[in-house]
This record gives C-alpha cells, structure tokens and sequence, in this order.
C-alpha cells in the first residue's frame, strides 16, 4: 500500500475514534476569547482532549523536557546552526503559502533565503541570506493559509505526541501528504538514495525538541501559575494562530522561536 494512503487512513481512524468515544462531549461547547475579546474556538471533545494531553504531559516529563534540558547544554554554536538548518527546512512549505495568501515579496524573499542558505549556508546550518539583507519571515502553513481564505477553526482537539490543533489546522497538516511538502515528498514518499523516511521524522524530532527547549521557563512559569493549564494551552494554542493568521508580529507566551542567540542574550 503507497506509504500517503497509509497515512491518510491512519489520520482518519484517529479522527473517526474520536468522534466514537467523545459521547457527550461530543455536543459540548465551551467559548474561549482572546486577549481581544474576540471569537471563539469549540472544544467538541473536552474529556477524551484532557485524557491525551494528559498523556502528553507525561510524555513530555519522561522523554522531551529531559532531552530538551540535554540539548541546551550543547553549545550555542550547535543550537543555533540545528535551528538555522530546520528553519531553512521549513521554507519548503513557508514558500508556496507565501504565494496562497499573496505574500508575493515575501515568497521571494524566502525562496532567494531558501537558495542562499541551502548553498552558501551549507544545508541552512549558516544563516548567510541576513548577511545580504534577506531578513528571516515568520514561518506560513496551509492551515493559515485556510484561515487567511476564511475557514473558521473547527472543533479543537490534542493528538497524541503532537499536541493542541484543530479541524482545520488538521487538514492544512493532510495537505503535505499530498504535495505540499517537499521534503516530505523526497523523503518519505519517494525512495531516493540520498534520503529516506528517518531524515523526514528525525528533523522533526528535531524541530520540537528545538522548540521545547526555548520554552522551557516559560511552559514551566505556566504549568505553575495555571489554575487549569488544559484551559491555558488551548487559549494560548488558538491565541497563538489567530495572530499567525493575521500576520501579527508579537509572540505568544511559551511559543517563542526566536532564533538561540536573541533567547540566550536576553
């Protein structure tokens, strides 16, 4: 069976068991605003969403937290240039959305980093292209892409492992299976010599353990001042879209991914 359909099934099982096992939960709504006071997310399935980040909770005490804490003792050198390489990863999906929401300059700017660094840069471990005045731009989806064509969020709901998102961040992650991720095409679709699968989920691995261990204070600041940190990170979770979607440049408490040498001089 081609490894895209498998996936695709997977993700639909998942999405069909929840359905299943919500019961009530699945009719309830709870409305959570903003810092602006504005709209509302639904938590179609609030007690099984508790249950799995509950689990991740664990999850992250037992494997991520410690690995992150590992990583930061790496030098600042080897974090940066981690962060540097994953980042310019990134833009394989930042660049077609870029040119979706009609960020035309930013599409370019982006794909001229994309070269630069991919070349200069060595795999985007240096970050050459802000030496030529090519600035870094925040990062584009295809559920913001969504979000900024007007698809309103769905319900909110955690996955296992990988955490808060919603129906239609779900279906802007399926659009990569299908495409709309290169990377993911070269490494776990298509059996080239030069990468396999293990590239595609290490950098990912690696992405989050980056990004785990820039927050570290701040998540652990939250969990100790929060009277329901379930409540929390959902509002921060859909705090945090909205301003990607509407292209504010502010970062939302516990998910910064400032580059390591801002992080480590402040």
């Amino acid at each position: 069976m081609n490894k895209s359909l498998s996936v695709f099934i997977i993700f639909l099982f998942s999405l069909f068991s929840t359905f299943c096992f919500a019961g009530d939960d699945g009719v309830l709504k709870l409305k959570e605003k903003n810092k602006n006071g504005n709209t509302q997310v639904v938590d179609c399935f609030e007690n099984v969403n508790r249950g799995i980040f509950g689990f991740n909770q664990v999850l992250d005490k037992i494997i991520f937290k410690p690995l992150a804490k590992g990583y930061r003792m790496f030098p600042q050198p080897i974090r940066s240039g981690t962060s540097n390489a994953l980042g310019n990863l990134n833009n394989v999906v930042t660049i077609p959305n870029n040119v979706l929401q009609g960020q035309f300059k930013d599409a370019s700017i982006n794909s001229a980093r994309f070269l630069i660094n991919s070349t200069l840069g060595i795999a985007g471990i240096f970050d050459v292209a802000s030496y030529y005045g090519l600035e870094k731009k925040d990062k584009e989806d295809y559920g913001q892409t969504l979000g900024v064509w007007g698809a309103g969020e769905g319900c909110y709901f955690v996955l296992p492992v990988l955490g808060p998102t919603t129906v239609r961040d779900s279906i802007g992650s399926l659009v990569n299976i299908f495409g709309g991720d290169a990377w993911y095409n070269v490494t776990v679709v298509n059996d080239t010599k030069h990468f396999s699968e293990r590239d595609y989920y290490a950098s990912r691995l690696m992405s989050g353990i980056d990004f785990r261990a820039k927050n570290i204070e701040s998540f652990d600041n939250l969990e100790k001042n929060s009277v329901d940190l379930y409540a929390s990170v959902r509002s921060l979770y859909i705090q945090d879209r909205k301003r990607k979607i509407g292209n504010i440049n502010k970062t939302t408490e516990t998910l910064s991914d400032d580059d390591w040498e801002e992080l480590d001089n402040q």
